[in-house]
């Protein structure tokens, strides 16, 4: 059975504590964890830790499981969404870097999957990007295997600025290049966290690649996406993405997610589904938030039914 749950970077100023509160007093199941390393962050939904890896260690890794046990809610995955591929090797090395260690704190928590971005040099081509790919990417993937952990790439072009033109800041956008990257690193650790929302905006189908894709879905992001016709008719499909969609809760866009979740469980898809809150609508305040978040657990239960679940002393 799917398992719903929500990415915790809506809730930047919480604790772990707080994050897995919320879940469990607003009805989900499960939490994909932010990692960033501390410090400022440079774009909105970025440098949010909620687990901190760059020290992580066994004792800070049983307090973790005992509050995941006291709550009833699970870990979906850790997440952390930098460029390794930048142009700029510095940040690039620190990304690969910090990415090793999220992937050591997962293993420590006995969690089989990282989220994270391949990255890209968004001022290369596809085939100029290639290379650098392969001479990053498959040592980390050799890595995650040693440890046993399932890297899922989100598929998110990474365009929304004049700076990310043209190719943006993350390699795996489409289909084409997903099974491109598949071919050249097999790896049943290497997959996708497939959010059908970035599909949309590009004004492709979000259905069919999870037919041909169906073994490499490690992770579901829930997301949706309204694309303004008039502003598109204004702009055209070369201007910054941004220009002409907006991000919405689930079921305030295009994407049908009764449809959507039925394909997905014909496909023997069984992992987390996570609600991704990018809605501005709803981002003015702590309790808009939470709000976003209840809102979106009560449409998305239509479609994926609540389990009985224990809660061992939690308050809300």
């Amino acid at each position: 059975m799917m398992q719903l749950g929500f990415v915790s970077a809506i809730l930047p100023d919480a604790t772990l504590e707080e994050v897995l509160s919320t879940a469990y007093a607003l009805g989900y199941d499960c939490v994909e964890v932010m990692c960033w390393p501390p410090g400022k962050a440079e774009r909105r939904y970025a440098g949010i830790t909620h687990i901190d890896a760059t020290d992580f260690d066994q004792k800070q890794s049983g307090r973790v499981q005992a509050l995941v046990e006291r709550y009833g809610v699970t870990i979906s995955a850790l997440g952390y969404y930098p460029n390794p591929l930048a142009p700029d090797p510095q940040e690039a090395d620190a990304a690969a870097a910090h990415l090793r260690r999220v992937i050591e704190t997962a293993a420590m928590l006995g969690l089989s999957g990282v989220n994270t971005f391949v990255g890209r040099d968004w001022t290369k081509s596809i085939d100029g990007n290639w290379q650098r790919f392969l001479d990053t990417w498959i040592p980390l993937v050799e890595f995650a295997e040693q440890l046993a952990v399932r890297i899922g790439i989100e598929n998110c072009p990474m365009l929304f600025t004049d700076d990310e033109w043209p190719g943006g800041k993350n390699l795996a956008a489409s289909p084409a290049i997903w099974r491109r990257m598949f071919a050249a690193i097999p790896s049943s650790s290497f997959g996708l966290n497939f959010d059908p929302s970035h599909l949309v905006w590009q004004q492709m189908d979000y259905l069919t690649p999870l037919v041909e894709f169906s073994e490499r879905l490690f992770h579901i992001h829930a997301k949706d996406v309204r694309v303004d016709r008039h502003r598109l008719d204004d702009v055209g499909i070369l201007a910054t993405p941004l220009r002409y969609h907006t991000p919405k809760l689930p079921g305030m866009g295009e994407i049908n997610w009764g449809k959507f979740i039925s394909v997905l469980g014909d496909t023997g898809y069984c992992g987390p589904v996570c609600v991704e809150v990018e809605d501005r609508t709803f981002e003015g305040t702590p309790e808009s938030r939470r709000l976003a978040l209840r809102q979106s657990c009560t449409y998305l239960r239509n479609f994926l039914p609540a389990p009985e679940r224990t809660c061992r002393g939690a308050t809300t």
